[in-house]
């Protein structure tokens, strides 16, 4: 009995030492199951931008903004790179100081995807009722604040729940910035992104105007056309989960940040509601806007990402 014993224990001990290297390695490859999209919180994060003000740039609530952003990352021990650039604007003689931001999860992974919003909102409310009022900046609830909110929820979950592949969030700069007809004054940070970055990307997912109360999104033609292999698995995501929001048929042809990123050679797809009926006006409020939409696009995103 007493050799008996003295033969097994250590036999015991390697048994949980390899079951405890084994759930190590689990935990590094990150898991494969989605954790919970809360829409109410991605909501609350959607207020909290809009309550800033308009966050056009250079005005005090895009300041305020950058605060809000570095310290909401801080606290979560997200790694992050600002990237700073310069716009000159031809038209008005003013040089714009714009910043993209890069937070990066499991930044040690080679193997990544990014999933992209724009921060800024329109300094100019082009479909103003009140033509006196067209030269105010908007609130831009779902023109803006929707998909960062979505963004920021991710980084909360991602960070206590890793996917096994890495994922870069990436806030872009002066997307809404040019008067209408200028199309050389849009995308001004996923266009400089796209020509100063190093970083290799499987595919990419573009966040923008999701958080609408009547939420419809289709497959955008330009997303359609160079990343289709992308737009399927969001559309199989969709079907999976049963988000009735997602509609598989193609519609609208839009000019917006996954273009300079497929330019690129990042297959991008553009996840947006282009039937939001108060776009680029005043009445772009949270009031708008719905946590269960929020919900919906955060869902099929997460089970995009923890796909892979």
């Amino acid at each position: 009995m007493t050799r008996s014993l003295r033969y097994y224990r250590p036999r015991s001990r390697m048994l949980v030492l390899a079951i405890c290297l084994f759930a190590t390695l689990l935990s590094c490859q990150g898991t494969s199951t989605p954790p919970d999209f809360i829409g109410s919180r991605a909501f609350q994060l959607l207020q909290a931008q809009v309550d800033l003000g308009p966050r056009n740039p250079g005005s005090a609530g895009w300041e305020a903004f950058q605060i809000q952003l570095s310290g909401y990352l801080d606290s979560l021990g997200v790694g992050y790179v600002r990237q700073p650039f310069e716009y000159y604007d031809y038209l008005t003689g003013d040089t714009l100081f714009l910043v993209n931001w890069i937070a990066r999860i499991n930044p040690k992974t080679d193997r990544r995807i990014l999933v992209a919003a724009h921060y800024d909102c329109r300094p100019r409310a082009d479909y103003a009722a009140d033509p006196t009022r067209r030269d105010e900046p908007i609130a831009g609830a779902n023109d803006g604040a929707s998909g960062v909110a979505v963004l920021m929820h991710l980084a909360e979950l991602m960070v206590t729940s890793p996917p096994s592949i890495g994922v870069d969030l990436i806030f872009f700069d002066g997307e809404d910035y040019g008067p209408s007809g200028r199309i050389d004054q849009y995308l001004l940070g996923s266009a400089y992104f796209a020509t100063h970055n190093i970083q290799s990307y499987q595919f990419g997912m573009l966040l923008d105007m999701i958080g609408d109360a009547d939420l419809h999104i289709y497959r955008e033609t330009f997303s359609n056309l160079h990343a289709r292999e992308v737009n399927d698995l969001i559309w199989d995501a969709a079907a999976r989960l049963s988000v009735g929001a997602f509609i598989d048929s193609v519609k609208h042809e839009i000019l917006d940040d996954h273009l300079p990123l497929i330019a690129a050679g990042i297959p991008t797809v553009d996840i947006i509601d282009f039937e939001y009926p108060h776009w680029h006006t005043h009445q772009d409020t949270p009031d708008k806007c719905s946590a269960a939409s929020l919900e919906a696009v955060g869902k099929v995103v997460l089970e995009v990402i923890y796909d892979q």
